[in-house]
């Protein structure tokens, strides 16, 4: 895996936690630098590696190995944690201190002198990637998978896996501006100094640039970061999340805020311009959930009384039907007297003539007497 050349670092990538303090560039795991790079300020990180031609115009200070490729110049002091490995024709111009061994070529300049507190092998080193790529393709081959993963484990020093820091080939880096002709990435929880210069970029959550940001691209703020300057692209398209607060104009193509984002300048957009807000709806599902589990809470002994008031509706219903059997039989009386009571009323109602034959009868006696 080579650093100069179209090799693996293809973005400029900013790690979760990294700061910015007075002249130094501090992370908490690996720093790798394309070739032909620049970066003015000071590397302090666990492993620090750069590629052909790169200068950095500040101390480096690693934890554990420290590598610098041919052509490469440090002004400044390198303090490595284990062991050092220079290329040829590297220029030191503090002092070099290597708490390990120390592998260095040809033409090597170290001003002030050094001091390692390993071996010392004066040789053309090979790179030191090469050589694991070496030892591990010669263990596999053998078939002792258990070795090669010894050393893999060695070679990641039993730590966490860490995000490395990542500066693509060409790059400047300093105090001033980081210009980076690939697209850009910063983590979470960074404190950065300098405008921003990528294809596109991405800003993490709870950070903070004090610079501008310009893209080529689209360009994303995270929630509750604080850019201080201008966020600008040609023609893509700036998101803007809750709570981030810009302090200068936003220039875009479509731009896309979130509630509660802060913009102190103008806003400028040659395309679409939406507001995203947040409903709740979230919250109400979250409610709603809850007031399910209350439910299914109160459910079971609702339904446990409701079991019992159906037995208790059963055992009624039996208690009667077994002291009542002839509760059918009067039912039985109680339609048929409907039905006696029907002919009397007709017989009644057939009588009714007779007793005016008996009016008319009495009216023409009582005529006669007169």
């Amino acid at each position: 895996m080579s650093l100069s050349g179209g090799g693996p670092i293809e973005e400029l990538a900013v790690p979760s936690g990294t700061t910015v303090e007075e002249h130094d560039l501090v992370t908490d795991g690996d720093v790798l630098v394309g070739s032909q790079s620049t970066v003015e300020f000071g590397l302090r990180g666990r492993n620090v590696a750069l590629g052909e031609r790169v200068r950095v115009e500040n101390d480096i200070e690693a934890e554990g190995d420290c590598r610098l490729d041919t052509w490469c110049s440090v002004d400044g002091n390198v303090l490595v944690g284990e062991d050092a490995y220079l290329g040829e024709r590297v220029t030191v111009t503090g002092r070099l201190m290597v708490s390990g061994d120390l592998d260095i070529g040809d033409d090597v300049t170290i001003e002030e002198g050094f001091e390692a507190n390993g071996w010392i092998v004066i040789r053309n080193p090979v790179p030191t990637l090469v050589f694991y790529f070496i030892v591990l393709s010669q263990l596999l081959r053998l078939g002792e998978t258990d070795a090669a993963d010894e050393l893999a484990t060695a070679l990641a020093d039993g730590d966490d896996v860490r995000d490395p820091l990542l500066i693509p080939r060409s790059a400047e880096i300093s105090d001033d501006a980081w210009r980076v002709s690939t697209p850009a990435t910063v983590g979470d929880d960074c404190r950065l100094h300098g405008n921003l210069r990528a294809e596109s970029i991405r800003v993490g959550e709870r950070d903070e640039v004090f610079g501008s940001l310009r893209a080529r691209e689209g360009i994303e703020v995270g929630a509750e970061t604080t850019i201080h300057g201008d966020v600008t692209t040609r023609g893509g398209t700036v998101t803007i999340g809750a709570g981030a607060r810009i302090r200068g104009d936003v220039s875009a193509g479509d731009l896309v805020i979130h509630d509660g984002a802060e913009i102190d300048g103008t806003l400028r957009a040659r395309g679409e311009m939406k507001l995203v807000q947040q409903t709740g709806s979230d919250d109400d599902a979250d409610s709603a959930d809850a007031g399910d589990e209350d439910d299914d809470d109160s459910a079971a002994p609702a339904e446990t009384d409701a079991g019992e008031a159906t037995e208790a509706d059963s055992d009624d219903e039996e208690a009667p039907s077994e002291s009542g059997d002839e509760e059918p039989g009067d039912e039985e009386l109680a339609d048929e007297e409907p039905a006696d009571e029907e002919p009397a009323d007709e017989k009644s109602a057939d009588e009714e003539p007779a007793d005016e034959k008996s009016a008319v009868k009495e009216s023409n006696t009582d005529a006669e007497a007169t």
